[in-house]
Order: structure tokens, then C-alpha cells, then sequence
């Protein structure tokens, strides 16, 4: 909001600077996807706005039962430009109900959001829906960092290509990713019916 007030009444470096203060925002926000670590969030209450530009950068989304979601942007006079109308929509993957949520900014509930695929899992209270994603994110920890690192690099790509330069994508990564001990050790803890313990990566 300061950098939209202090004008300098020359327009090209006004729209510059602006520009400079969105591209910021859109680098945060955009920043769960970017790490190579699956990143799992919660939803609880009023969910608006940024908070859609959050979640759906992230890779598993959770909520309560009393989780209200609304992309609000259109009812402030402005297009949401930091993630939502770019991610959004290869969640949910219906343009229609999409473009109907993003254009009237209308409220969608938690059973809603999960019957158009924006969150996967439901839940009564706040704090079983932190303790479950305490437990998802302790398996997920559990797993290759390898594996688990390169498959979300592989579909992130893959969402943005086509199958054909996926699947060229995830065989230039295996070439290597095969040959490191992660493979083996789970094989043979899957043999041993030990669990098997990586190396950080």
C-alpha cells in the first residue's frame, strides 16, 4: 500500500516500481514451490485473498471444517497477481468453476474446496488437522529426499509440458538419481523388513 501512495507522478517509474514491489510478493509467494521439500498447508477459518495465493503454491493442502475460501481480489477492484490465477486453475482444472469463483469472489466452504480438488483432506478441529499433518509430513520425512525431491521436481515440470517433454524431463533426472544409494538401501529394507534410514540430502 506505500509503494501504491508514494507517487512520484511520473508514470513509467511509478509502473516500475510497482512492478518491482509485485514481482517481490509474487517471489514469496511462489516460494513453497520452489523449494525442493514437499510443503504441506493448513487452512483453518477465513481463508481470502493472499491466503489462496498461498495454498496453492504449496503441494498438499489441509483444512478444518470451518475453513471459508475466497479469491477477493475482483471485490477490491483488482486482478489477484501473485499466484492464484496461475495455480488455481491446474488444481482445480474446471475453467468454469474457476473463472466463477475469481469473478464474483463469491465464499466456498471446506466441502467445496474438496470436491473441486483444492484441498484433499477435511477435518473436525484446527488441532486434529495439524496433528494429521504433523503425521503426513513425518512419513513424507521418512521416505528417499532423492525420490521424493525429484518427483516433485518431475511433476511440477510436467504441469507446465507436455507428457512427451515430462517423461524426457524425469528420464535426464533418473539417469543419475538411479545410481545413488537410496535405491539400493530401500530395496534391501524392503527385503529385510527393516526400515531403511537416508542421508540427508
Amino acid at each position: 500500500a506505500a509503494t501504491v501512495s508514494n507517487r512520484t507522478g511520473d508514470v513509467a517509474r511509478d509502473a516500475r516500481t510497482l512492478g518491482n514491489f509485485i514481482g517481490d510478493f509474487q517471489q514469496a509467494m511462489g516460494s513453497s514451490e520452489r523449494t525442493r521439500v514437499p510443503v504441506i498447508i493448513c487452512g483453518h477459518n477465513h481463508c481470502i485473498g493472499a491466503a489462496i495465493d498461498m495454498m496453492s503454491a504449496c503441494d498438499i493442502r489441509l483444512c478444518s471444517k470451518d475453513a471459508k475460501f475466497s479469491i477477493k481480489e475482483v471485490d477490491i477492484g483488482m486482478a489477484a497477481d501473485v499466484g492464484t490465477l496461475q495455480w488455481f486453475p491446474k488444481i482445480v482444472g474446471s475453467q468454469s468453476k474457476v473463472r466463477e469463483l475469481v469473478y464474483t469472489g463469491r465464499v466456498f466452504a471446506a466441502d467445496e474446496a474438496k470436491e473441486i480438488g483444492f484441498v484433499s483432506n477435511i477435518y473436525e478441529t484446527r488441532e486434529e488437522m495439524m496433528a494429521e499433518a504433523l503425521k503426513l509430513a513425518t512419513s513424507i520425512a521418512e521416505k528417499s529426499p532423492v525420490a521424493v525431491a525429484t518427483a516433485k521436481e518431475t511433476m511440477i515440470f510436467s504441469r507446465d509440458h507436455s507428457v512427451e517433454d515430462g517423461l524426457k524431463n524425469i528420464k535426464w533426472l533418473n539417469m543419475s538419481q538411479l545410481q545413488g544409494e537410496d535405491l539400493m538401501q530401500a530395496i534391501q529394507a524392503k527385503a529385510t523388513k527393516e526400515k531403511a534410514v537416508f542421508a540427508k540430502l
